[in-house]
């Protein structure tokens, strides 16, 4: 197996808060023993799942080396990221590109959006000239469906938002990465434009062999793109897979309630009622010990407020944090990755 191209290993992402006066403050375990492998071959396109709080976006921040982790190591090429210095910082920023939810925040409204798009090939192509850099601004602004005369020129707040979102997809792709990491890049877009986004990043995977990491809530748009999943919950993995798998037959318990809260089209079915059931099935308190999901799982045993669920692999391509499967073998962090390599 190659060096792989971007890996975190057990990190865990603490927060802590001063309290006021007379008061503690107060401590937010954001992302728990998390392990994530990506490797640039073959590229994958591996979502990560689960409701708002469960720690993917703190996880893709420090798999983008924004923020550091608590415990744990983050890698790129084998390297740890604390040790990239100088050059190699700068290859790493340049291979690992990002899209954030929101791209109003990523511009300064003071500049037009070209400025966006010509600061990435100044830093990382100084010797490129004013036509090549043009030449390439136009050639990612038609990969993502812009037009060029509709698009340069303007201030963010003169194009719409499916616009803003687009430009920072062609920004990532320009420079050509090896690797994207988008957060939520299609949720804060019309239905009408999703479908443009995402057959962006799948073009550019298919034809650059870039690889994705695809940050979301929505498991419909994870199970059409993506061809691996990784499950989240209150900052932990609960299960892990091909994704063709985990949303058409899910084991763990939090992965059934997010499946089954899915509108169906059968509008006779009573899915709320699963929904209402799985979120009432044992009382409102979290535990400090023991599977976070406990307070809310329907089939809760007592071994499972008591301690921590490891990934049991129930079959080759899935692995799941849950004691209803506790006769299968534990999986490593180091062979997390083999459930959803090449998937």
């Amino acid at each position: 197996m190659t060096t792989p191209l971007l890996e975190a290993r057990n990190v865990t992402k603490i927060f802590s808060s001063r309290g006021s006066i007379g008061k503690k403050g107060s401590v937010t375990v954001a992302v728990n023993q998390a392990s994530l492998t990506i490797h640039a071959d073959p590229p994958s396109i591996v979502a990560i799942a689960g409701e708002s709080g469960s720690g993917k976006t703190t996880l893709s921040r420090l798999l983008l080396g924004l923020v550091s982790p608590t415990s744990g190591d983050v890698f790129y090429r084998g390297r740890p990221m604390t040790a990239l210095k100088g050059d190699e910082r700068m290859a790493f920023r340049r291979d690992v590109q990002a899209i954030f939810q929101d791209p109003f925040e990523v511009y300064n409204p003071f500049y037009r959006v070209d400025h966006a798009l010509e600061m990435p090939i100044k830093r990382f192509e100084p010797t490129k000239s004013a036509d090549e850099r043009r030449a390439m601004i136009e050639k990612a602004l038609g990969v993502v469906g812009l037009r060029v005369d509709e698009t340069l020129g303007r201030y963010p707040h003169q194009l719409s938002g499916g616009q803003r979102q687009r430009v920072m997809v062609a920004r990532a792709l320009m420079l050509n990465p090896s690797i994207i990491v988008a957060d939520e890049p299609v949720s804060m877009v019309d239905a009408s434009l999703r479908a443009t986004i995402l057959e962006s990043l799948l073009n550019a995977h298919d034809q650059l062999a870039i690889a994705i990491i695809y940050i979301t809530h929505d498991l419909t748009t994870a199970y059409q793109v993506c061809t691996s999943i990784l499950m989240m919950y209150s900052g932990a993995m609960v299960e892990v897979g091909n994704v063709d798998r985990v949303i058409k037959d899910p084991l763990h318990p939090y992965t059934q309630l997010l499946v089954g809260s899915i509108p169906l089209p059968d509008p006779t079915k009573r899915w709320a009622a699963n929904v209402r059931s799985a979120t009432s099935a044992s009382g409102q308190h979290s535990t400090s010990q023991g599977c976070s999901f406990a307070p809310r799982c329907p089939h809760v045993m007592d071994i499972c407020r008591e301690v921590t669920p490891p990934l049991f692999r129930v079959n080759a391509d899935r692995a799941v944090a849950c004691y209803l499967y506790r006769d299968a073998p534990v999986v490593s962090p180091e062979d997390v990755s083999a459930l959803y390599i090449g998937a």
